[in-house]
């Protein structure tokens, strides 16, 4: 397999922004009417974006607490769960392991470590796209925003502001929101480009 490089980030600079989801397409469920909802869209399909967000450490040993926030999407519509909500951490719990619904993201090793932490579960089923990059030929290190670039010759736009503001608020601010929503839609935006390009994208165990 020969290697294959990614766009550096001089390169990524210059493509045009991947628009991504928008603010009236994203939920953030607190009711019990509106968790139940979220289960039945996301429940009913057979691959949703996956990712979570932790409050960061700035003090080095300090463990991290997170994940803080969990965030699901579907083609149309993405879902962000703050854990400290119960309702929202049982629901996640729920879709974690909810068998063919297939939870897709990118470098996902830590957020797992995390969750086995904070809510003693697994993720089941689960498709890493960073090692199906990796298996194309890319490097293990390839993330959402280099393969927005590949796929898309877009640029997904990431504010490192966000990305390292306090996600245990108990009330998310609309830029974590979107933030947060795009991580999980724009994986499986990623993923059903490739379907479409006719990557396989089964993995071996």
């Amino acid at each position: 397999m020969p290697k294959l490089h990614p766009p550096d980030k001089a390169a990524l600079l210059a493509l045009p922004p991947y628009p991504g989801i928008g603010p009236a397409a994203v939920r953030v469920p607190r009711s019990d009417a509106a968790l139940a909802d979220a289960l039945a869209d996301l429940a009913a399909q057979t691959h949703i974006g996956f990712d979570t967000e932790s409050r960061p450490t700035f003090t080095k040993g300090q463990e991290s607490t997170g994940p803080d926030v969990v965030q699901f999407a579907t083609a149309t519509t993405a879902y962000v769960l703050q854990l400290q909500h119960p309702g929202c951490a049982a629901l996640a719990c729920q879709l974690l392991v909810q068998p063919g619904v297939v939870k897709v993201g990118f470098d996902l090793q830590q957020d797992l470590g995390q969750l086995r932490r904070r809510l003693g579960t697994d993720v089941v089923p689960l498709l890493d796209l960073t090692r199906v990059f990796h298996r194309l030929g890319y490097p293990r290190t390839l993330g959402i925003k280099s393969a927005v670039g590949v796929v898309f010759g877009q640029r997904f736009v990431k504010s490192k502001r966000v990305t390292t503001s306090n996600w245990s608020n108990p009330v998310l601010d609309a830029r974590q929101v979107l933030y947060a929503a795009n991580d999980a839609y724009v994986a499986l935006q990623v993923m059903l480009a490739l379907q479409r390009q006719g990557t396989p994208l089964d993995l071996p165990p």
